[in-house]
């Protein structure tokens, strides 16, 4: 199975790059995971809200395949404990998913129009965190669920 994390913009920050990274590294080979920052889009200050999130909604779309299981992470989703998200990709695994795509949509969250496709949704917290934060308590949950489908003490419970 591959997982990709596709989000909006870049990660400034070197120490969040550098946490992600280290997490990235420590996914299991039997994984495959992809990062893919998408660019910012050009003139988004002379865009409505609206349309800046379509324009967004494009560029992510152009990223999909026809049989990718998309999971938008977004406020309104589904909350799950580290129990529940590792049973979620045991059984994306037991079904032969073949990809499964995540995505962190820009500063104003996702239009209708990606609402429109049925995606999945998952909510982190109730709280509200930057976009850059949210890619590493992603990757470190995705890191998380796998530690605790092998059996290693990295999650005690």
């Amino acid at each position: 199975m591959k997982i990709t994390l596709l989000a909006i913009g870049k990660t400034n920050s070197k120490e969040l790059i550098n946490l992600i990274k280290s997490l990235e590294k420590r996914l299991p080979s039997f994984i495959k995971f992809e990062r893919k920052e998408l660019p910012d889009i050009k003139n988004a200050k002379n865009l409505s809200e609206n349309e800046l999130k379509n324009a967004e909604a494009d560029l992510i779309i152009s990223q999909l395949e026809p049989n990718d299981v998309v999971y938008l992470l977004d406020e309104k989703g589904v909350e799950y404990t580290s129990m529940e998200f590792s049973l979620l990709m045991d059984q994306h695994m037991n079904n032969s998913v073949k990809h499964l795509v995540f995505c962190i949509g820009g500063a104003w969250g996702f239009s209708q129009k990606m609402y429109s496709l049925n995606p999945h949704k998952i909510a982190l917290s109730k709280m509200t965190f930057t976009h850059q934060m949210v890619r590493l308590f992603f990757v470190e949950q995705l890191y998380r669920a796998f530690s605790i489908l092998q059996g290693k003490p990295y999650h005690n419970e």
